[in-house]
């Protein structure tokens, strides 16, 4: 079997189980774009029907924007930003989020220019050599003193929305 096949294989018997609490893990990594809307129409329906809660892990944006109510989104480990999806893509607080959103490709931003996608620049630290501060530091371009120094606390900044940066706390 194909590497689509084995994963709907196993998505299928997650379904078949009823389970109150799913724990998806890139659900619909390697499935061709048909296939991955019946999946996560699947486990939409699984949502509404049988009440089944879902924790999905994914890089993919657009799968967050189609099955997810609410998104926690990690750098270096730690959630950085917490909120409803229908917050996160209106309003992204978090630098690290902000760069997410804006290299991802969309069908208004084809005609750029350059041609390009933008790209977060530098790299990710070691986990087993984080920086001092804020984990995001050498990658941020609202990089403050306070941030080589502390490492900020998750705060409430409006309503529900969370966010890990000194820029808002």
């Amino acid at each position: 079997m194909s590497g689509g096949m084995r994963q709907r294989v196993m998505i299928a018997m997650a379904l078949a189980c009823t389970p109150r609490l799913m724990l998806a893990d890139e659900p619909t990594t390697a499935l061709d774009v048909t296939i991955q809307a019946q999946i996560l129409d699947l486990i939409n329906r699984m949502k509404d029907e049988v009440g089944t809660s879902v924790i999905m892990i994914t890089h993919d944006l657009g799968v967050i924007a189609e099955a997810a109510q609410y998104a926690a989104v990690m750098y270096t480990g730690k959630v950085v930003e917490y909120c409803s999806v229908d917050d996160l893509f209106a309003s992204p607080l978090h630098p690290y989020t902000e760069g997410l959103m804006q290299s991802t490709p969309r069908l208004d931003t084809l005609s750029e220019p350059s041609g390009h996608l933008k790209v977060i620049p530098g790299s990710v630290p070691s986990l087993y050599a984080l920086p001092r501060g804020c984990s995001f530091q050498d990658r941020c371009p609202y990089i403050m003193e306070i941030c080589r120094e502390q490492e900020p606390r998750l705060e409430t900044y409006k309503n529900e929305h969370q966010v890990r940066c000194w820029k808002y706390n």
